[in-house]
């Protein structure tokens, strides 16, 4: 089950993105279905197929903000968080090869393709590093085995 928890930051693109499908785009597709179906034959009617299909991915969507934003428990910053990895912390480890890797711990709902820096808390790796200080040593279970991470650094983005 995903951790139903999330940033400030995070909560707010899923808003912005809910009222902007909602106010904006869905408004601009319905016109066009609507006017996409007054040409008749809708059988054969590319606009009108592709549309209707593009209102049910919109209302598909919205419908799953609705439901998720009022269940989800925004984190703020907390001073007695500092030193320690606890969610929203950036946090760069580095393992003995000497690969450095610095990321956010996040809830699972901000995980974008466009955001490499981003590992959801409910990850392998955000849980093994959870209440670990600078210099201690973390054990990631992996497929491969375990991994052994060092943390180098900690910081949180603060209000």
């Amino acid at each position: 089950m995903k951790t139903k928890l999330i940033t400030l930051e995070g909560y707010n693109k899923l808003r912005i993105e809910h009222d902007y499908l909602w106010k904006e785009q869905r408004p601009e597709v319905t016109k066009i279905v609507t006017w996409a179906a007054s040409l008749g034959d809708r059988s054969e009617n590319a606009d009108y197929t592709f549309n209707k299909r593009l209102l049910r991915q919109i209302d598909r969507r919205v419908r799953y903000l609705r439901k998720l934003l009022p269940e989800l428990k925004i984190v703020y910053y907390a001073p007695e968080q500092e030193g320690k990895v606890f969610f929203g912390a950036i946090v760069e480890i580095e393992n003995d090869a000497g690969d450095i890797k610095t990321f956010k711990i996040v809830g699972p709902e901000e995980i974008y393709d466009e955001r490499k820096d981003y590992i959801s808390i409910d990850s392998p790796m955000a849980r093994a590093l959870l209440k670990k200080q600078v210099d201690d040593e973390a054990v990631v279970s992996t497929p491969q085995g375990d991994k052994i991470w060092y943390i180098n650094k900690i910081t949180y983005a603060k209000p």
